[in-house]
């Protein structure tokens, strides 16, 4: 016996709350691979400076949000598949998933808000070490040329130029090879103006895009909340009817 009444509009609500879900799913795991294989992270993220890579954390995130988008499309279907089949088992089961779900990005949503200045700091101490090593007379040419490369690799990527402090920059200016659009220092500051600093660059290319990650998980936390009570007041319903 199907329901009825009001149970019956709560079992097509929570049908396109589902559907939505699975939207939200596919949309989060465009956005992660968008993310991942975006050409400025790409760029600064695959540079190796001698034996050592570039900070990786970013994509640590990036793969969890590619798992979750895809976890999140299976248990919209099965969302979607169960109130439509008024099914208690797979109501339970959706139910049941959308709970771990749902603890999961708590708990990714703490850590990165504890770890949230972690990437751009680690990222901006590898090219602070690339530049100190590039500016250096006394290392061997191969040792050289590969901090020059992932310095200028910085620069053209970001469009900036130098550290945090103005001695940085004005070092990375008068090395015409490092910052190959300002050719003289004394031109530039006739200007009235330096190029911007890598760090602060550094801060924005992240902190953007960790804000668009911060605000699907936002958007997406409340449609789950909203799918929970919805589910619990459905199998209610299914019990009821079944019952009598």
């Amino acid at each position: 016996m199907g329901v009825e009444g009001c149970t019956k509009c709560i079992k097509y609500l929570l049908f396109v709350f589902n559907f939505v879900f699975w939207l939200a799913g596919g949309i989060i795991l465009g956005v992660a691979l968008w993310l991942r294989h975006d050409s400025q992270t790409t760029s600064i993220l695959y540079l190796h400076l001698g034996d050592k890579q570039a900070p990786n954390t970013f994509y640590i995130g990036i793969y969890i949000l590619i798992a979750v988008g895809a976890v999140m499309m299976f248990v919209g279907f099965l969302g979607c598949y169960g109130a439509i089949q008024e099914s208690q088992c797979l109501l339970g089961t959706f139910f049941t998933c959308l709970v771990i779900l749902f603890a999961c990005e708590v708990a990714a949503g703490i850590w990165g808000f504890v770890n949230k200045d972690l990437v751009a700091k680690d990222v901006k101490q590898f090219y602070d070490q690339a530049l100190q090593q590039a500016l250096q007379g006394d290392l061997t040419n191969s040792d050289a040329t590969n901090a020059k490369t992932v310095v200028k690799t910085f620069h053209e990527t970001l469009d900036c130029c130098g550290g945090n402090s103005i001695m940085s920059i004005g070092a990375s200016l008068i090395q015409t090879d490092l910052c190959p659009k300002e050719k003289n220092l004394l031109e530039t500051l006739a200007q009235g103006h330096l190029p911007q600093d890598c760090h602060k660059k550094i801060d924005e290319l992240f902190s953007e895009k960790l804000y668009l990650i911060g605000i699907a998980a936002i958007v997406v936390a409340v449609i789950m909340i909203f799918e929970m009570i919805l589910s619990m007041i459905l199998c209610c319903g299914i019990r009821n009817s079944t019952v009598y």
